[in-house]
């Protein structure tokens, strides 16, 4: 338990300092595989069916995506299979936006633990990411596994490929992640205009159509958004036939990286002052 210092100026821990028994990599570790376990039982412990709704969630968008677009039209833009068509860019999309909303949360909602020496904020939005990370690339892997092995796709993946296409998704979850969890701490007003403007990026990421698809004077606007090079890549990795000319894995990469050292570095210099902040507090 914590003591005071005689002439009541701060705080001071009473038994050995955590940070000196243990240096910060090794206690970082065991912090975030503490809270992995904690977020794991307070997002899927509490609710019936648990986990089974993390992968009953894409199988009913990825159905009613394919069951929609199959009465008008006789095939998919690529391949003979609807469900496989949408499930290479809905998944990978999916997953940017669940992890990122979810880390950009991490802070708030692990708040009270970061009133203890041993937990950081860098913890909680390392343990949050990883989860919910690690859960989508599970369910993807569940879902796409069992297409290729129960549907006729004539699909050929490539792994490398695939997991380039991942990489940028999750790169760039991270990035944003980190930069809205600065930023909804700031400007608690952000949340909402994020939330308002990315509703369109479902639309115009290449979930539905392809980037060959769209009218030419418009390729040169949706090439600015990293998602549809992501989905473009994802479907290169299925569809050996698919070139994806435009997609250019260093611009997502790059985007990524960039705002999540720009996040780390407004959470390293105002982080902690905000958290505990009384108007901060919950």
């Amino acid at each position: 338990m914590p003591g005071w210092h005689q002439n009541g100026t701060g705080p001071i821990e009473t038994t050995k300092d955590i940070d000196v028994l243990m240096p910060r990599p090794a206690q970082t570790g065991r912090s975030v595989a503490a809270l992995v376990l904690r977020e794991m039982s307070t997002t899927y412990g509490r609710s019936p069916g648990g986990y089974l709704w993390a992968l009953v969630e894409p199988l009913a968008a990825i159905a009613l995506l394919s069951f929609a677009f199959s009465l008008a039209f006789k095939a998919p833009s690529l391949g003979v299979s609807f469900p496989l068509f949408y499930a290479t860019a809905y998944l990978p999309y999916m997953l940017f936006h669940d992890v990122a909303s979810k880390t950009a949360q991490a802070i708030r909602f692990s708040r009270p633990l970061l009133s203890f020496n041993a937990v950081s904020w860098l913890d909680v939005l390392l343990a949050r990411f990883l989860l919910n990370l690690l859960t989508h690339l599970v369910v993807g892997a569940m879902v796409l596994g069992t297409m290729l092995v129960v549907l006729d796709t004539r699909a050929a993946p490539d792994m490398g490929i695939v997991l380039n296409a991942l990489a940028m998704a999750a790169l760039l979850a991270l990035g944003f992640g980190a930069m809205n969890a600065f930023l909804f701490l700031a400007f608690p007003v952000w949340e909402r205009i994020w939330t308002i403007a990315t509703r369109p990026l479902f639309i115009i990421s290449g979930v539905f159509f392809l980037f060959e698809d769209v009218p030419a004077d418009i390729r040169g606007y949706l090439w600015f958004n990293p998602l549809f090079h992501v989905t473009g890549e994802m479907r290169r990795g299925f569809y050996p036939t698919y070139d994806a000319s435009y997609v250019t894995p260093a611009f997502p990469f790059a985007l990524g990286l960039v705002v999540l050292v720009f996040g780390l570095l407004l959470l390293a210099r105002h982080g902690d002052g905000m958290i505990h902040e009384p108007k901060f507090r919950s």
